[in-house]
């Protein structure tokens, strides 16, 4: 699970702060305020991640990618290319990762890993280049183990270690090269040190976090009469839904059961997700079946009240398939991943986005065959009945303020701020910043006295 964020010089953040990511974390904000690019650079880096070409410091991506960034220009804070841009993640190892200096045999371990990098664009090519990197491995709060690679005024790289002194290999003394990626280095440079093999350690645990980020766009597919199944395990439901059906089929197919928490009945994957749109109040049963026997072609089937016809999703209001993706995305993803959303609440009615801050709440808390899954949710969104909900949970103790953090991007000139609200344990925003969903105040005020200016006028008349 991540557990901050920081980032400097990226499209309108001049400094984002120290953002703390909590199990729920939800950004709220005006449009255009920045709030879409922050989860877009998290994709960056796991494109980057993915990427087989190891001398790209940062892949900006195309159009067959995860986002297209356009280019490091269009990505640098005021499209200056002589500034330098910033990030800085840290997150929980699923397991502890303990290590040992090969030369003094001592033994370092934590259960947190940071990543510090620097990226800067080159002069020629003006394509990125990584000009910084720290880890550090920390346990319970306190460092065990950091690594810091540097490039000095004349274009040389040096790699340090507070903790484990780094001793050369012997022969000719080559130097360190340039870092590959924003966040490892290379095989030939860690093996120019008797003992820097812990950096592939590192890089490795960063790999595997960025592989668990997952991303859901603010639009999703329209439903569709029939869908194709094949028999695949997608990754995930797509940024854009496209493969939600699929992902429900192949849930059931390997016999995954879920439940919403401690001492709750674990339910196959499709019943489990149809008894969340039942909660919502947007169905009565929710069905996927082939069209015939032995057929990859399958059909959803919904029946809105109990009673009622069996209809396709095609058939109804448009809110269910687009909540659906967003649901089974929750829930679907693997043990121990992030999910950013933008907007799950589009199309539903206020009662039901309502209903929805429930299911995100049960999200983080769900188990799997009976393990926590420990699934991180950060969520872009609009609504003021979300938010109520997650008070009102707060103060009534269905989840504490720990597991909730709530974030108000705001413009201010060319620059985005992003203000932490305080949550307390009765559910109250002790710094509720001002028009945070509009200033209801003016509009109450100016409609009571336009109709009292019409009822003078009416008795007038």
């Amino acid at each position: 699970m991540l557990t901050s964020l920081r980032i400097r010089n990226f499209k309108s953040w001049r400094d984002t702060g120290d953002i703390r990511l909590a199990p729920l974390t939800v950004i709220f904000g005006a449009n255009s305020a920045g709030k879409s690019s922050l989860g877009h650079l998290l994709l960056a880096l796991k494109q980057t991640a993915l990427s087989t070409d190891r001398k790209r410091a940062l892949n900006l991506g195309d159009s067959s990618t995860l986002v297209d960034l356009g280019t490091f220009a269009d990505c640098i804070h005021n499209h200056d290319l002589n500034s330098q841009m910033d990030v800085d993640i840290g997150w929980e190892l699923p397991q502890p990762l303990a290590l040992q200096d090969a030369i003094s045999k001592t033994r370092r371990s934590g259960d947190a890993l940071t990543l510090h990098a620097t990226l800067q664009a080159d002069e020629k090519t003006r394509q990125p280049n990584t000009v910084a990197l720290d880890y550090t491995l920390a346990q319970a709060g306190n460092v065990t183990l950091s690594a810091h690679v540097a490039r000095d005024k004349t274009g040389k790289y040096d790699l340090t270690s507070h903790h484990f002194g780094l001793v050369k290999a012997q022969g000719r003394q080559w130097p360190v090269e340039q870092p590959e990626k924003f966040y490892r280095l290379s095989e030939r440079s860690i093996a120019r040190f008797q003992n820097a093999g812990f950096l592939t350690d590192f890089a490795l645990a960063t790999e595997t976090m960025l592989r668990n980020i997952f991303y859901l766009g603010p639009l999703r597919q329209p439903p569709q009469r029939i869908y194709a199944w094949s028999g695949d395990t997608p990754e995930d439901v797509g940024q854009d839904g496209r493969y939600t059906v699929a992902a429900i089929l192949a849930a059931e197919s390997e016999g995954r059961r879920l439940n919403r928490g401690p001492k709750q009945s674990l339910n196959p994957f499709a019943a489990f997700i149809a008894e969340n749109l039942k909660t919502l109040g947007v169905i009565d049963s929710f069905t996927v079946r082939p069209v015939a026997k032995d057929r990859r072609e399958h059909e959803v089937l919904v029946r809105t009240v109990k009673g009622g016809a069996e209809v396709k999703i095609t058939d109804i209001g448009f809110g269910v398939s687009q909540v659906l993706p967003a649901i089974v995305q929750t829930f679907y993803c693997p043990a121990g991943s992030t999910v950013w959303m933008e907007q799950p609440e589009i199309h539903l009615h206020p009662q039901v986005q309502a209903e929805l801050a429930d299911i995100f709440i049960a999200g983080i808390k769900s188990r799997e065959n009976g393990k926590p899954r420990n699934v991180q949710l950060i969520v872009e969104s609009h609504s003021e009945h979300f938010l109520n909900r997650l008070q009102r949970r707060i103060a009534e103790g269905g989840v504490s303020p720990d597991q909730v953090a709530i974030y108000f991007a705001q413009r201010t000139g060319a620059s985005t701020e992003l203000k932490p609200l305080c949550l307390n344990m009765f559910g109250d925003i002790e710094n509720w910043p001002d028009n945070f969903f509009g200033d209801d105040m003016a509009d109450l005020t100016a409609r009571t006295v336009a109709a009292a200016r019409r009822r003078q006028q009416e008795k007038s008349a």
